[in-house]
């Protein structure tokens, strides 16, 4: 079974037992998140697709972890003026397991 959800602005294509990296959320490592807002749920030949969400549809999920993904670092350089900066970034996430994908 195969769904697409929706969270942090995104979109993924999961199923049962997929470990994803999602943008982050508030809850401490071993909740239960439920995603309800499911676009597409495929079984098979049994498929349902939402306009824009199917209704009823959940997808359970374990949270295993939170943390910061590896750094980015911007750097500006400008020829012949003598100015340069450096700025880094690092992402935050929250890594899930799919436990149950529910119609």
């Amino acid at each position: 079974m195969q769904a697409i959800i929706v969270t942090g602005g995104k979109q993924y294509s999961v199923c049962e037992g997929d470990e994803i990296f999602i943008e982050k959320l508030n809850v401490e490592a071993d909740d239960t998140v439920v995603f309800d807002q499911v676009l597409a749920v495929v079984d098979g030949e049994n498929s349902k697709f939402g306009a824009p969400i199917v209704d009823g549809a959940k997808v359970e999920a374990k949270v295993i972890k939170n943390g910061k993904s590896k750094k980015v670092v911007v750097f500006k350089y400008r020829p012949k003026k003598d100015s340069k900066s450096i700025r880094g970034h690092r992402q935050p996430y929250t890594k899930v397991k799919i436990e149950k994908i529910a119609l």
